[in-house]
């Protein structure tokens, strides 16, 4: 119902209904009345009149209030731009069905990756979702009827002994120059299972030499980890010459850098983040998987043993006869 008050300026025109309030300052009754009417029809006719705007105005808005609360949004951000000037993002909300959706998915594997189009439509699920929940814009989420293209294989790379020769003989072992010390932060990694960011984030007050424990504050996960550390960790850790961050790299340098080591080295199709595959496969044999996902970080078991687990059947079969 809607309710007017005369003010020494004028009108107040106060509209209460289904729970919603709204309210406004007119200089005459008429209209306060006029705008009171409206708002009870916007009210009453939310999710059809919500249905009506263009999905780029919904991507806007999730830009805005949404993606901000995560980490790592400003990547967000930039894929909702991206898919708001598809010819998709021109349609109204309330229209947007499967056969669209898997229109756009067609048009975006001719241009990219199916991972990068598993991820964008991951996006557009979750904006789908709070515009059905949350802001009551539609009544399903049609990313939910669309097929995902196949992803890739998991991969199975890990650093095999001669990777590990032809690397340190093109790093050297000058640990003041920073390519020796971004191989020595791939070694780290072999040992800790610590992504590249933890890695050259890690200052001195979050490491424990004597606990051999690092502390990550924030993870990619949102989370903070404890990361129990070999020996063969810390002592690749007090061989470094002193510095904060401990390796004295950013994530850009420490990425240029390790390509180049790559290059040099003649070594192909070996990432950084091998290193974390490496050492999980390391340690999954001396510890189990709930220990393991605690050392990672992983709250998924399944991501933990399809994507960074890589040992062999081979190799678990000479295991099965070890005493």
């Amino acid at each position: 119902m809607a309710t007017f008050r005369k003010t020494a300026t004028g009108w107040r025109a106060e509209v209460c209904r289904n729970r919603v309030r709204r309210s406004k300052s007119f200089a005459t009754k008429r209209a306060a009345q006029d705008w009171a009417a409206q708002q009870v029809y916007e009210i009453d006719n939310r999710k059809e009149l919500s249905a009506r705007v263009l999905l780029r105005e919904v991507f806007e808005r999730y830009a805005r209030e949404v993606s901000p609360t995560k980490r790592g949004h400003r990547w967000e951000v930039v894929r909702l731009e991206k898919l708001g000037r598809d010819a998709l993002a021109s349609l109204r909300i309330g229209d947007v069905g499967p056969t669209d959706l898997g229109a756009w998915r067609d048009r975006r594997l001719a241009e990219v990756s199916p991972a990068s189009v598993i991820r964008e439509m991951k996006l557009l699920s979750a904006v789908f979702e709070t515009a059905r929940g949350e802001w009551q814009m539609v009544e399903a989420n049609p990313v939910r009827d669309v097929r995902k293209p196949k992803g890739p294989p998991a991969r199975s790379r890990l650093p095999l002994a001669a990777d590990f020769e032809r690397l340190a003989l093109s790093a050297g072992d000058d640990l003041s120059h920073a390519t020796a010390r971004a191989y020595h932060a791939f070694l780290f990694g072999c040992e800790s299972a610590m992504r590249a960011g933890e890695i050259c984030g890690l200052t001195w007050d979050r490491i424990d030499i004597d606990q051999r424990l690092a502390v990550l504050p924030m993870t990619k996960n949102g989370h903070p980890r404890d990361v129990p550390l070999s020996s063969e960790a810390v002592r690749l850790l007090q061989q470094l010459p002193h510095s904060n961050p401990v390796f004295g790299l950013t994530t850009a340098q420490l990425d240029v850098l390790w390509r180049k080591l790559r290059t040099r080295a003649a070594v192909e199709d070996l990432h950084f983040h091998d290193s974390r595959a490496e050492a999980l496969t390391r340690w999954s044999r001396r510890v189990d998987v709930m220990t393991l996902a605690r050392i990672s970080g992983h709250r998924d078991l399944n991501m933990l043993l399809n994507t960074y687990y890589r040992e062999t059947a081979a190799d678990i079969a000479k295991r099965m006869d070890q005493s």
